[in-house]
């Protein structure tokens, strides 16, 4: 691997007030090592060990917005509260020493608390009280409780703003809160955030970004992480065709979504070979192509391995990036993710642009425990 080879990752991009010096971007990765939920040096230093190894994007792994139950781990870190926020200040402060940017993946996990063992304590709520099709799991939110959520991620964006972030994401995807008002087996509701359609079980998304984008003016970038795939069931698919994800996306591209975060198990898979071939586009390559709007690909990055067989303790070896680098300079996409392979090696990004292959890290599940 040549470092000339790597050129196309290395390209600047600006989205709004976003200016990045390349198109690496940090995937968020729960790690819950937030002691009482507040982060500290230790969180800071591992920040700002990736923006000192080059990674043009850095985004926090999720970080809980100031609702009951909206954390489905202990050690998640808090996005709200006075001791929280200070916490989160000396992050950005110190990523912004290192030359990095970075934003935070803001969320609510709803009923997928319990699913790792862990209890909240407290009242789990989600569109329907149910965590899967079938599968009944605390209480259907009410629409204050709804209300009240939506203006909990506004103003978590607000302070992220406040505290000097360059970008904040907004987690719909994977089965949280979002998602389960996006899926129909979660979203079983009669009233104005259901229906029989994506386009109508979107309604509560919208609100979200739409009062994001209030609460952040016009220049402050918003990411929405997106996935067809689910904690809960992995082939789940939201949109078994083009028109389909138009009428999902687009909406939120809309309400005021600049880049779409289109999550895959493995990035190289085609989201519609049935249309364009097995060689066809990924998720984010179809969901730029329908909206316009910028979009980062991820899954799988650099390994050889999936990252869900990563929990179960599969190990993964270091792979070749030609694969991505062609996608990336036909333009299917614009930002590629680096997840495990990033928490293995703070400097992945530093070694590609050089292009020493030899020196790229596998990775081993062991790293989840540790913070380095």
């Amino acid at each position: 691997m040549a470092s000339s080879h790597a050129d196309i990752l290395f390209q600047p991009l600006s989205v709004r007030s976003l200016h990045l010096k390349n198109r690496i971007v940090m995937a968020p990765m729960t790690r819950a090592m937030a002691p009482d939920g507040i982060p500290g040096a230790a969180n800071a230093a591992y920040y700002r060990r990736r923006a000192e190894g080059g990674v043009g994007l850095i985004l926090s792994e999720g970080t809980v917005i100031d609702r009951p139950a909206s954390r489905n781990e202990p050690g998640i870190p808090f996005f709200h509260g006075e001791a929280a926020l200070a916490g989160w200040k000396g992050v950005i402060d110190a990523v912004h020493a290192a030359g990095g940017r970075m934003g935070p993946q803001l969320w609510h996990t709803a009923s997928t608390m319990g699913m790792s063992g862990w209890e909240p304590g407290v009242p789990v709520e989600s569109p329907s009280g149910l965590l899967a099709p079938g599968k009944p799991r605390g209480e259907a939110m009410s629409e204050s409780a709804i209300a009240d959520t939506v203006q909990a991620f506004a103003r978590a964006a607000a302070d992220a703003q406040r505290l000097g972030f360059d970008v904040v994401e907004l987690h719909g995807a994977h089965g949280y809160l979002i998602d389960q008002f996006f899926w129909s087996g979660t979203n079983q509701r009669t009233d104005r955030y259901g229906g029989a359609s994506i386009k109508a079980r979107s309604r509560f998304a919208g609100e979200v970004v739409a009062a994001v984008r209030a609460a952040v003016g016009p220049d402050f970038p918003i990411i929405l992480r997106v996935s067809q795939w689910k904690q809960q069931d992995y082939a789940a698919r939201l949109a078994e065709s083009p028109a389909l994800m138009a009428d999902w996306l687009q909406p939120l591209v809309d309400a005021g979504v600049d880049i779409l975060h289109c999550s895959q198990r493995r990035f190289w898979e085609p989201e519609f070979p049935e249309i364009d071939g097995e060689a066809g586009l990924n998720f984010a390559g179809w969901a730029k192509k329908l909206t316009g709007a910028t979009t980062i690909s991820v899954g799988s990055v650099g390994l050889s391995g999936e990252f869900i067989a990563a929990f179960g303790g599969e190990a993964s070896t270091s792979v070749g990036l030609d694969g991505l680098i062609a996608r990336m300079e036909r333009g299917e996409f614009d930002l590629i993710a680096v997840g495990r392979a990033l928490i293995s090696d703070a400097h992945w990004a530093e070694k590609v642009r050089a292009g020493d292959a030899a020196g790229l890290k596998g990775f081993a599940a062991s790293a989840l425990a540790e913070l380095v």
